[in-house]
């Protein structure tokens, strides 16, 4: 007798291959069987049949870093059907670092300076086994953390010493099992950083098969040399690359995606290198009036210092404020934003683009979050692919599982075989959607009726079931499995 039997559903596994009609198996925290399977019986049986049966999907890039803990039952994302985020990206990540002053952005996106607690990354990892989440998690050491640790002034290169000390704090977090290593040249804390650093920092990746992601330093006019500074990281040290929410930004940059898919192409004929994207024209992250002077509408999305202008157009702010934009960024800061900089075609092209992973790229801890923390997933599967038909559905998943665990080193995770974890989501093809907006962006999407982690069920019937079945995944664990 089996734990769970899922019976008469439609099984997407992941591969891209077409669906097919199958009772799925559960025992343990693994995939049992696979078929048709009338005379094995289950302690607990649910009639699928309509729904597809998939892998759970991965979040390639999260900030999910402290959520995983004020959160545990993760419905921002079990709600979607995921059952795996990938946390430190963009170069931030809570460990190792410890703060008792506030931190730089955008470090500030994930935490305050008592979030920044633990030194060596393994005391992160230790806490997640300590206190499981609902979802699994693997998990990316920031580049930016590393700087802020070790360095006396950021805008600048590291010193030989300083270099010393983030590589040290780096191999600590390898060896306790993170999968990479994360930059956000983009920002401020890592805009001095020469390529020259990085790439010694990810030279350290390539002995113990962990990989290098970048929020590339322009996504802009010079996107080009970007992508190129970005491969070049890759192959002095020898690593697989994954290119961070992949876009172009700026009106002058509209339709240039058709530009930087070709490049990107060719580097992958030659060079192991990946890529994601989330699925709107509007990024978000923290305020800045360089970014708003840009944007075509700009959301305040949090502000310590004017808390309640959260959910409110910048632009009226400003009018109510009877100040200039630029003026009015200044005064809510610390804050967060969502810039409308992208051109819906762009958009389309780099999700129709067949190596590009989906990610939400949301952020938990705004108080008024950009909706693809609550609806990327569903986004994909019922506006990209049902409506738009821009992929079939089993091409829509294939690039949250499958796609995704390969490129991340996942082992089990990311297809839906015998033997593979039993993370899994089951969903209504007809119903699925996100209902997440910028006017209500942590609504539940509709559509996922059942989701598994390791074999639990951790949502059902619309809401968490309390269940904290996930686990902290660490990358030499993954390789041995793979062996």
């Amino acid at each position: 007798m089996t734990d769970w039997i899922l019976r008469g559903g439609d099984v997407i596994d992941g591969s891209g291959r077409p669906r097919w009609r199958a009772d799925v198996a559960i025992a343990g925290d693994r995939i049992a069987a696979v078929g048709t399977l009338g005379r094995v019986a289950g302690a607990r049986e649910v009639d699928v049949s309509g729904k597809i049966v998939a892998p759970g999907f991965i979040d390639v890039h999260t900030h999910d870093d402290r959520a995983l803990f004020a959160t545990p039952e993760m419905s921002a994302k079990a709600s979607q059907g995921v059952t795996t985020v990938v946390t430190g990206n963009c170069g931030i990540s809570l460990a190792p670092l410890l703060l008792d002053e506030t931190p730089p952005p955008p470090l500030d996106l994930i935490g305050d300076s008592a979030d920044y607690r633990y030194g060596r990354f393994a005391g992160y990892l230790d806490a997640l086994d300590a206190a499981p989440p609902a979802v699994n998690a693997a998990c990316l050491v920031g580049h930016s953390t590393l700087r802020v640790g070790a360095m006396s002034a950021l805008d600048r290169p590291a010193r030989d010493a300083e270099l010393a000390q983030m590589g040290k704090r780096l191999q600590e977090a390898l060896d306790a099992g993170a999968i990479g290593m994360s930059s956000g040249l983009a920002y401020a804390p890592a805009a001095g950083a020469p390529a020259a650093e990085i790439e010694a920092l990810a030279r350290l990746l390539q002995p113990v098969g962990a990989l290098y992601t970048t929020h590339m330093r322009n996504e802009g006019a010079a996107v080009l040399d970007s992508l190129e500074e970005s491969f070049a990281a890759g192959r002095a040290a020898g690593v697989p690359v994954v290119i961070s929410h992949h876009k172009t930004i700026g009106r002058d940059n509209f339709g240039r995606t058709s530009e930087t898919l070709p490049v990107i192409a060719a580097a992958i004929a030659r060079q192991e290198v990946g890529l994601d994207a989330y699925p709107y024209i509007a990024s978000s992250t923290v305020l800045s009036a360089a970014q708003a002077e840009r944007a075509l509408k700009v959301l305040v999305t949090w502000s310590k210092s004017a808390p309640e202008q959260a959910g409110r157009e910048l632009s009226t702010i400003a009018a109510d404020w009877g100040v200039s934009e630029r003026e009015a960024v200044d005064r809510l800061q610390p804050a967060g934003g969502v810039y409308w900089t992208m051109d819906e075609a762009d958009v389309q092209r780099v999700l129709r683009f067949e190596h590009t992973m989906i990610g939400s790229d949301g952020l938990p801890h705004d108080s008024h979050p950009h909706p693809r923390l609550w609806g990327a997933f569903p986004r994909v599967l019922g506006h990209y692919s049902r409506e738009l038909g821009l992929f079939p559905l089993e091409e829509a998943v294939r690039r949250m599982t499958g796609l995704s665990a390969a490129r991340f080193g996942l082992t089990g995770r990311g297809t839906l075989s015998p033997g593979a974890y039993a993370d899994v989501t089951v969903f209504d093809p007809a119903a699925i959607t996100d209902r997440a907006t910028f006017e209500a962006p942590m609504t539940p999407a509709a559509g996922i009726e059942h989701v598994f982690v390791n074999g639990r069920p951790v949502w059902t019937g619309s809401k968490p079931t309390g269940e904290r079945s996930g686990r902290a995944l660490r990358r030499q664990q993954m390789q041995a499995e793979a062996r």
